[in-house]
C-alpha cells in the first residue's frame, strides 16, 4: 500500500496481514462494481503472497522486511541504466519513459517503476465491456501490452539475482487465517481454483500441526515447532477462514471444524459474567487482568470477528443459540462503540449482518455438476454481504450436512430422486424459503 497522497511510494515493507485485508477490500470492490480492475489487483496480491510468502508446508510467512544491503526498498529500485542493461538500450528506454524511470529519480535518487500518471486509463481500463465479477482488463491497458509484459519478466527475473530483503519466516495463526480468508474469497469471487486450494494447504496444515495434545490451538509455528497458547484473534481469524473456505470449497469438513473451534473458544475465552470474549484463555498464564479487545485497527478485533463468525454460523445451522450469543456479544460493546463508531468498523459489519433481512442460500445438486456451477456462478457474481450459501449435494455428504444444518434436510433437486437433476437453487429470507428455482436467470431476478 502507498504512504504518500499520490499513490507511488510503497510501503516496501510488507505484512501478511495487510496484504490479506487489502485483497478482500478489492474483491469486494470487483463484485459491489463489476469493475474487473479490482479483480486484477486481488489476483496481483496473491500472486506475490504465493511466490514470496507461502512456506513449503503450505501455511504463510508473516512479513517482508523494507531493507536490503542496508537500504530502504533497495530491492525494488531502478536506474534507467540498470534497465538499460537488461532490456538494451531501445526497449529499455521504452521501459523507461512507460513506468517513469529516470535520472533524477522519483525516490531518494532511484527510480520507483509505477503507472501513476496513467491511472485513469487503467481504472477506464477495468470498465470495458466485460461486465462479469473477474476477467482482464479492456487492451487499452499498459499492464496487458505484450511488449511491456514481457520486458516486465526480464526485469522480473533479473530482480531476483539481487539480495533479497530479509523474511520474517515464523507462522502465526491469526494472520494466516486472515490470509485463508482472503484466498478463499478470491476463490469465490474470480473462479480459480488455485486461490481454493492454496487456502485448503494452509487450514490444513494449522488444524493438523498447530495444535496439543488436547486439540486446543497453538498460536505460532517456526523451525518444525509449534508453541504457545493461541489468543482469541488466532481462534477468531481461523474460524473466519474455515468459514470462507468451507464457501469456497463446499466441503462440510470446514464447517464442522468451525463449529468445534468456536465451542473451543466460547469455552477458553467467554466472560460468562459479564460478556464478550477475553483476550487469553483461561489456560494460559494468569495476568493481573485479562483484557478485553474490542478497537478495531490495522486489524479487525477478535471479539468483533468472533461476534461475525457467530451469527454466520447461526445462520448457516439455524441454531438458535449461537445467534443469541451472537447478539449478547454485540450488546456486549454496544456502549463502547457508539462512543466513536469509525473505530469499530469490523464491528459494525458484523451489526449490520445481525440487523439486516437474513439472507439465506441453499444450493442443491452435485458439486461438480454444471447446472450447479450456473446457479453458484450468479451468487460469485453478485455482492451479498449478508448472505449465507450452502451447497447441499446428494447423498452422504448431502447427510453430513444435514446433521449440521437440519433446516436443509427437505432441500433437494427438482424431479429427484430420479436422476438428481436440475441442481435447484432455495432462496430463504426471514427463515422462510420461496420455491426452488433452477434457471440461473431466475436466481438473478429473486436475488436482485
Amino acid at each position: 500500500y502507498s504512504t504518500d497522497r499520490y499513490w507511488l511510494a510503497p510501503h516496501f515493507e510488507k505484512m501478511l496481514y495487510d496484504n490479506a485485508l487489502l485483497a478482500l477490500a478489492y474483491l469486494e470492490a470487483c463484485q459491489a462494481t463489476r469493475n474487473s480492475f479490482y479483480g486484477k489487483v486481488a489476483g496481483e496480491i496473491f500472486t506475490y503472497v504465493l511466490r514470496g510468502m507461502t512456506a513449503p508446508e503450505g501455511c504463510f510467512y508473516s512479513a517482508e522486511d523494507a531493507d536490503s544491503e542496508g537500504e530502504e526498498g533497495k530491492f525494488y529500485l531502478w536506474t534507467p541504466e540498470q534497465v538499460r542493461q537488461v532490456l538494451g538500450d531501445e526497449e529499455g528506454g521504452f521501459f523507461c519513459q512507460q513506468y517513469d524511470i529516470s535520472d533524477a529519480g522519483n525516490f531518494e535518487g532511484y527510480s520507483i517503476p509505477n503507472l501513476v500518471h496513467r491511472r485513469a486509463r487503467l481504472f477506464d481500463a477495468g470498465n470495458g465491456s466485460d461486465n462479469g465479477a473477474g476477467g482482464g482488463l479492456g487492451s487499452k491497458s499498459p499492464w496487458d501490452d505484450g511488449r511491456l509484459l514481457e520486458a516486465r519478466r526480464r526485469l522480473f527475473a533479473a530482480r531476483s539475482s539481487r539480495i533479497h530483503p530479509y523474511k520474517d519466516d515464523k507462522v502465526l495463526v491469526a494472520w494466516n487465517g486472515l490470509m485463508i480468508v482472503a484466498l478463499a474469497r478470491g476463490a469465490w469471487v474470480l473462479g480459480e481454483e488455485e486461490y481454493s486450494q492454496a487456502a485448503a494447504r494452509a487450514a490444513n496444515f494449522l488444524l493438523e500441526h498447530l495444535r496439543d495434545n488436547s486439540g486446543r490451538i497453538l498460536a505460532r509455528y517456526r523451525d518444525g515447532q509449534a508453541a504457545y497458547p493461541a489468543y482469541l484473534d488466532d481462534y477468531a481469524f481461523l474460524v473466519w477462514g474455515l468459514l470462507e473456505l468451507y464457501r469456497a470449497t463446499f466441503d462440510s469438513r470446514y464447517l464442522e471444524q468451525s463449529l468445534a473451534l468456536t465451542r473451543q473458544a466460547v469455552d477458553l475465552f467467554h466472560d460468562g459474567q459479564n460478556g464478550g470474549f477475553f483476550f487469553t484463555g483461561r489456560d494460559a498464564e494468569q495476568l493481573p487482568a485479562r483484557t478485553k479487545e474490542i478497537y478495531d485497527g490495522a486489524m479487525p478485533s477478535g471479539n468483533s470477528v468472533t461476534a461475525l463468525n457467530l451469527l454466520c454460523l447461526a445462520r448457516l445451522t439455524g441454531d438458535p443459540a449461537l445467534e443469541k450469543q451472537g447478539i449478547e456479544q454485540l450488546k456486549t460493546f454496544a456502549g463502547t462503540v457508539s462512543g466513536y463508531p469509525a473505530g469499530y468498523a469490523f464491528y459494525l459489519c458484523a451489526l449490520e449482518f445481525a440487523l439486516g433481512e437474513p439472507l439465506e442460500i441453499v444450493i442443491a445438486g452435485k458439486r461438480d455438476a454444471v447446472d450447479t456451477g450456473a446457479l453458484l456462478q450468479v451468487l460469485r457474481q453478485s455482492f451479498l454481504p449478508g448472505a449465507t450459501v450452502l451447497l447441499k449435494p446428494p447423498g452422504e455428504d448431502g447427510g453430513r450436512l444435514a446433521a449440521m444444518a437440519p433446516f436443509v434436510t427437505a432441500q433437494g433437486p427438482v424431479d429427484a430422486p430420479v436422476n438428481g437433476y436440475p441442481a435447484a437453487a432455495y432462496v430463504c429470507r426471514n427463515y422462510a424459503c420461496q420455491a426452488p428455482v433452477t434457471d440461473p436467470q431466475a436466481l438473478a431476478m429473486l436475488l436482485a
